[in-house]
């Protein structure tokens, strides 16, 4: 097996398809098609069913995927490993980070970073923090920059850069702000405009709520703060908002519970080596540049 076949065999199960893929990795569908039967011929079984345009893993397959994925990983840690040993600071750094914290976090210190290591090909996502974390997982992405789980993952390394601070929070003009310590049952009365179900900030509203016999009601949805800021803004409905992002639009909200404090920081996988370029990154972030 090499490991341009490896590659070619990941990247058609990711996708599904044969064209998608060849595109991902710029070649043609027939080079692509070249190395999935050279690899089938190697392992003596069929690691695809195609069945019309549909690409289905076989039983063998599904066998070989997590372990093609290793193979890989290892391969590029064995190389990053030696090449740390040259004390260069160069070379691809894969990191993700979400729309907040690349906004409202990240600029001064990745600002510094390029200034520093010219040398490094920072290939950066905007990611939700979800799909991050899963990037970090399969060994897609070296680091995350995200809103840390309650509960980490045993194979990652994650470590806090920031304390979010949260408060509700409505427009000047919206029934709420006239009040001076309205209750959570006060405050459901009227739409609240969240981020999704799966996040940090909804589930803790949620929380909140709960302990009051209380069911979010919600207006709308979207997993861009900015977003909901403009949309609070304009008197739509009310939401909790990190401290970095309240202006002078809005008013806070005082409803006589905890703070709530969201952390944010890094992770990144506990089994991979990495790279000088993401050690200098975590050093900047761990200094506060």
């Amino acid at each position: 097996m090499d490991t341009a076949g490896l590659q070619s065999f990941i990247t058609v199960a990711d996708c599904g398809s044969f064209s998608q893929a060849a595109q991902q990795l710029f070649l043609t569908q027939s080079a692509v098609s070249k190395r999935i039967a050279q690899l089938e011929s190697q392992l003596g079984c069929r690691l695809f069913d195609r069945i019309g345009r549909q690409v289905m893993l076989t039983e063998a397959g599904l066998a070989l995927l997590p372990r093609a994925r290793q193979i890989l990983l290892s391969i590029e840690d064995a190389e990053r490993l030696l090449g740390n040993l040259s004390g260069r600071i160069g070379g691809r750094l894969a990191l993700a980070t979400s729309h907040h914290i690349s906004l409202h976090r990240l600029p001064p210190i990745l600002k510094t970073f390029v200034e520093r290591f010219p040398e490094v090909e920072l290939k950066l996502q905007f990611a939700a923090s979800e799909v991050a974390y899963e990037g970090v997982l399969k060994g897609e992405l070296e680091l995350a920059l995200i809103t840390l789980a309650p509960q980490q993952e045993s194979r990652l390394c994650a470590r806090t850069v920031w304390h979010d601070r949260l408060h509700y929070v409505v427009a000047h003009n919206h029934p709420l702000a006239r009040l001076e310590r309205p209750s959570l049952t006060e405050l459901n009365r009227y739409p609240a405009i969240l981020p999704g179900s799966n996040t940090f900030t909804h589930q803790r509203v949620r929380q909140q709520l709960a302990l009051q016999g209380l069911e979010p009601n919600l207006g709308m949805s979207t997993d861009y703060l900015d977003t909901i800021r403009m949309v609070v803004s304009i008197g739509l409905g009310w939401s909790l908002l990190p401290e970095t992002m309240i202006d002078g639009q809005l008013t806070r909200l005082d409803i006589g519970s905890e703070a709530i404090v969201r952390p944010l920081g890094y992770i990144h996988h506990r089994d991979r080596t990495l790279s000088n370029a993401a050690t200098e990154l975590i050093r900047l972030l761990e200094c506060g540049v």
